[in-house]
């Protein structure tokens, strides 16, 4: 299994150069089931890194360009009256196994709003009507930083329901080189092949689920999403949704490292990905110019695990 979950990095390898940790989260937060916001500048390849996953692990894929006159019809569909009265539903773009929502945060928040009830529960509803997505079912929703141009800041509600969020950044000099050299022929994202089809992929999401974490490891969790609730630098913590992300995601992570249970690195690993979008900063905070990234470091420093395995 180990070696299947190497061959889809390697595939998404082909598309996105460096950025090794990124990737490996963004794997694990889809074998978790879990939701992914990029938070980035446009042109960094967001779109292509959720391309490459998809056509790596057999994903039906779907796009959408965000804009203000997008309407929440548009992302989950609509009933059409035929000439009798009847209706018929009009499946919606969402209804896939990768939704790609492109620059989601220059929607309205009522279009925005429409996505709530499927990232959480796996479903729609129209009309009193309720289509279940097809599994499996992940959101991959990029986002241009706040104050960019035509852009809106995301609901906590909406926020929340992504299990990670990551920024991927500019590439290296290196890096940047060669993707410039393979341009010059097929884009990359052509030869990216298939690892694992989408029952492979039901399974391992299944196997993830059996991982098994002790009683050390709960309180641990519990312990770290605390901490961010009482910080004096924060305004807001880990919702109880966040702290069941982070188990989930520390289940992945332990999956993908090869072990049946849960280790505290493997939490400490997962730790940053799932608070960074969920803490907010206190106005003395920002004027003593602290950083997200600098709290995290701080958190995990002061709240001890035990070591046992």
């Amino acid at each position: 299994m180990q070696n299947k979950l190497e061959k889809i990095l390697e595939e998404v390898g082909k598309v996105i150069k460096g950025k090794a940790a990124e990737k490996e989260m963004i794997l694990a937060a889809i074998l978790a089931e879990g939701h992914i916001l990029l938070d980035d500048i446009p042109g960094v390849g967001k779109t292509s890194l959720a391309m490459a996953f998809s056509k790596a692990m057999e994903m039906q894929a779907n796009r959408m360009q965000f804009t203000s006159d997008v309407l929440p019809s548009d992302v989950v569909g609509f009933n059409l009256i035929k000439p009798d009265g009847s209706k018929e539903y009009q499946r919606g773009i969402i209804l896939c196994n990768l939704f790609l929502a492109d620059e989601i945060n220059r929607a309205s928040s009522k279009t925005q709003s429409a996505l709530l009830e499927v990232m959480e529960e796996g479903k729609v509803t129209v009309d009193g009507i309720t289509t279940p997505a097809p599994k499996p079912f992940v959101v991959m929703a990029t986002e241009n930083p706040a104050g960019s141009v035509g852009t809106q800041m995301l609901p906590d509600s909406q926020v929340d329901r992504f299990v990670i969020c990551l920024t991927l950044g500019y590439p290296s000099h290196s890096e940047e080189v060669l993707i410039l050299k393979e341009r010059q022929g097929i884009h990359p994202i052509d030869s990216v092949i298939q690892v694992v089809d989408r029952q492979e992929l039901l399974q391992m999401q299944q196997m993830v689920k059996t991982i098994y974490l002790n009683d050390e490891i709960y309180d641990y969790i519990v312990k770290l999403a605390n901490e961010t609730r009482t910080h004096s630098l924060l305004t807001q913590g880990l919702s109880p949704r966040g702290t069941i992300a982070l188990m989930d995601l520390s289940k992945a992570v332990a999956f993908m490292e090869g072990r049946d249970c849960v280790f505290p690195e493997d939490v400490r690993k997962a730790f940053p990905y799932v608070a960074r979008h969920r803490i907010y900063l206190t106005a003395r905070a920002k004027m003593e110019k602290n950083d997200k990234d600098q709290i995290i470091k701080e958190v995990l420093k002061s709240v001890k695990a035990l070591e046992k395995h």
